[in-house]
């Protein structure tokens, strides 16, 4: 029999106005130092030591620190690590920590956070997809992947919001969560430091645009053939690309940036000269870059009945020089995290192997 399921507020999420009000009649100033030990890493409520001892043991009675505990972990050799999360109710998530290959100090890292468990959105190519939509992750849920993160790597410098999940049908939690991260009494992150991937939800892009935060957007658009997007990216039907590019210009009009295209590239399917010509086309009055992303292999995935393949090397400098021929800014992404399948489209896998001691946060039962 499953133990029955801790319904205590988690504080590792919420914003410090929230905090304010959850943790009265304490004063403001309790929030502040709440506020700010959880951004500075503390595993418990007994390690803030600024507090009463009175008041931490109240804390601990009335509140969780952490919603979700570590559940496994993978490492390879160039630094990425890929975590497994256990949510309260038994819900597992992945969150990747991935690192640019520099030397030292030089080094830089980058979280990977996942917005819902699974994903609505049923892309063909992506592993996430096929696992189907099991619920929205709230702000604590999503914050505590990147505490969980930065325990491992304080100086994470950059984050995307790639991971589980298609983050604008989760806008509001993910609102509340950014401004966690964000927040300048605590972990104080840029948000032009902060990169949301979007399968392409029109609504949310200009929701985004209107009401911010002003965070870097990727499209994953895949390819520019409306048609085979539709049967590529389902999601797509509801939004066509007319739709969507229409919310990219007003999206940059309302002072969003540069945008990146993502496209995913797989073996004479999306490579094509006349899929080269309808992405210009598509970028076409756009400020973008074309982010070229040759597909990460995902076992039993498949399109119309035929395995899906990664494009030859040959295959995609070809793709990349008929793209450059017509303007386009285009960089190709580095397969890190491969090796451990917590590359773009490769999280869900689910079955890493038990974290032992959990780093002592939010220790699994």
């Amino acid at each position: 029999m499953a133990p029955p399921l801790d319904t205590r507020p988690a504080l590792s999420g919420l914003p410090l106005d929230e905090l304010t009000n959850i943790i009265k009649p304490l004063p403001p100033f309790r929030a502040k130092q709440i506020f700010r030990w959880i951004a500075g890493g503390a595993r418990s409520f007994g390690q803030m030591s600024s507090l009463p001892l009175s008041l931490r043991e109240d804390l601990d009675r009335r509140f969780l620190m952490y919603s979700s505990a570590l559940a496994g972990r993978l490492e390879d050799p160039g630094g990425a690590v890929k975590l497994q999360i256990r949510l309260r109710d038994g819900v597992k998530i992945e969150a990747v920590l991935l690192s640019d290959g520099g030397k030292g100090e030089t080094r830089r890292y980058t979280a990977c956070l996942s917005t819902q468990a699974g994903c609505p959105g049923a892309c063909v190519f992506c592993r996430t997809g096929s696992l189907g939509f099991l619920r929205n992750l709230d702000s604590p849920e999503i914050t505590e992947q990147f505490l969980f993160l930065r325990a491992l790597v304080p100086g994470i410098s950059n984050v995307v919001i790639m991971g589980m999940g298609e983050p604008l049908l989760n806008l509001g939690e993910l609102r509340r969560a950014l401004s966690v991260l964000t927040a300048p009494e605590g972990l104080a992150l840029s948000p032009r430091r902060i990169t949301l991937s979007t399968s392409g939800i029109t609504a949310g892009i200009r929701d985004l645009a209107d009401r911010g935060p002003p965070i870097r957007l990727a499209l994953s658009l895949t390819t520019a053939d409306e048609a085979l997007r539709r049967r590529l990216m389902p999601l797509g039907r509801a939004n066509p690309l007319s739709a969507l590019k229409d919310a990219l210009v007003y999206f940059q009009r309302r002072g969003g940036g540069r945008v990146t295209l993502e496209a995913a590239l797989f073996s004479g399917l999306n490579t094509r000269p006349r899929d080269a010509a309808a992405l210009i086309a598509f970028a076409k009055g756009l400020d973008a870059v074309v982010n070229l992303i040759p597909w990460n292999p995902v076992a039993g995935l498949e399109f119309e009945g035929k395995p899906l393949k990664e494009p030859a090397k040959a295959e995609i400098e070809d793709f990349t020089r008929r793209l450059k021929q017509g303007s386009l800014k285009v960089t190709r992404r580095f397969r890190r995290g491969r090796s451990i399948r917590g590359a773009c489209g490769q999280l869900g896998i689910l079955n890493l192997p038990e974290e032992p001691g959990n780093q002592g946060l939010g220790e699994a039962d």
